[in-house]
């Protein structure tokens, strides 16, 4: 039988990772995983007493295709509590994290054949989600000289070659964690509204900032008047990745067409997680949220304190998110041998950096420190001694 084109998309190496170390840990083997953006925490007592309340006393049936009207109204109030921004709950759309999310707005905003531009290094699911779809994805080789985010000069060479359709943003972003600030969002923007290209924010990791001079963080919600589409996601900040739990911010044009498809495609995001997910919202809520930020920064405090030991050089800035990408091609290894012998001979996962970029990333490879100080410590020690064991057996 015939296999669509479409599916034919790359494997995400993260999740093979995974399952490999699930593997050994299940045959008895110590296993050290940071290859996975999952923070390690899960969700907060909060969100999980908010659930079982409802798995006890309440009918869970399905709820409007956008989402219940609760949560909506309480994701209004958190972009007035962090960002002073006014938005109606009408414009939001909740989804079936931001995975769904990506989906749905790619659909709404892309015909097949547009060409939509994003940055490499960068979450591979935008390429690969765009490409089923049919869209032209245009890569633009972003490195640390412009902050691993794309410059305007970028965007006027690509969109010399044929008109762009879309620019897909992230910040803080994945897997290198740099930022994007207010005036440079800002410029971008512009330069997408004045080109009638639509802007797609990915700020799923916001909240989690490493330098509270730079929060609150830039935010694409101050530009939805020009066309774009804000995502974001349960899942880092409030660490409910299994729940499934994204959302949208979108634009005048695009709210009847995402709440079409959205009916469609899944009739509505998971109904349990939507109202345990208005706790995440509510002062207990953001609390252990924030505890489990401030656990990021200082298992980033102990990787910055070793990397001299591990000997990684053009190592990303790690401004937010729990990542830090880092080249290790002085091993003379490619990034996916490099990992596969990590796990192998010293029971630590990493992630080859080919999943972020397919040109350079054998180069390099992303570690998550979503993780308590204590594991990232025992981490890298296993690390530095296998990698000095590398060196001495040459390879």
């Amino acid at each position: 039988m015939k296999v669509s084109q479409r599916s034919a998309v790359p494997p995400f190496a993260v999740m093979q990772i995974i399952a490999a170390a699930n593997a050994r840990r299940a045959a008895g083997q110590d296993v050290i995983n940071l290859c996975a953006g999952e923070p390690v925490t899960g969700a907060s007592d909060a969100v999980r007493e908010r659930a079982r309340e409802f798995l006890d006393g309440r009918s869970l049936g399905y709820t409007e295709a956008l989402g219940a009207p609760l949560l909506r109204a309480a994701l209004a109030a958190h972009y007035e509590r962090w960002y002073g921004i006014d938005v109606d709950p009408a414009r939001i759309a909740v989804t079936t994290g931001s995975s769904g999310g990506f989906m749905l707005a790619f659909l709404a905003a892309f015909d097949v054949g547009d060409r939509v531009a994003l940055v490499r290094p960068g979450y591979p699911a935008y390429r690969n989600i765009l490409g089923s779809l049919g869209c032209e994805v245009v890569e633009l080789a972003a490195g640390a000289d412009v902050g691993h985010a794309p410059t305007p000069a970028m965007l006027d060479a690509a969109h010399a070659d044929a008109p762009l359709a879309g620019l897909v943003l992230a910040s803080p972003a994945n897997p290198t964690g740099t930022m994007i600030d207010a005036d440079r969002l800002a410029g971008l923007a512009a330069w997408c509204a004045a080109h009638d290209v639509r802007l797609v924010s990915d700020e799923i990791y916001h909240g989690i900032v490493h330098d509270p001079s730079r929060w609150p963080g830039a935010t694409a919600a101050h530009h939805l008047g020009t066309g774009a589409v804000v995502v974001s996601s349960f899942s880092k900040y409030w660490a409910m990745t299994g729940w499934r739990l994204g959302w949208l911010l979108l634009p005048e044009d695009l709210l009847a067409p995402v709440d079409a498809l959205a009916g469609n495609v899944a009739l509505c995001p998971p109904a349990l997680a939507q109202h345990a997910a208005v706790a995440a919202l509510e002062p207990d809520g953001y609390a252990a949220a924030a505890r489990d930020a401030e656990q990021y920064g200082r298992s980033r405090a102990v990787l910055l304190a070793r990397l001299d030991e591990l000997g990684w050089h053009d190592v990303a800035p790690a401004d937010g998110a729990f990542y830090l990408y880092a080249d290790v091609s002085t091993s003379g290894l490619d990034s996916r041998d490099w990992c596969a012998r990590l796990l192998d001979e010293a029971g630590v996962a990493l992630t080859p950096g080919t999943d972020f970029d397919p040109v350079d990333g054998h180069r390099w490879v992303r570690l998550s420190f979503a993780q308590e100080p204590a594991t990232i410590t025992t981490a890298v020690d296993r690390i530095v001694a296998w990698q000095k064991t590398l060196a001495s057996c040459g390879r």
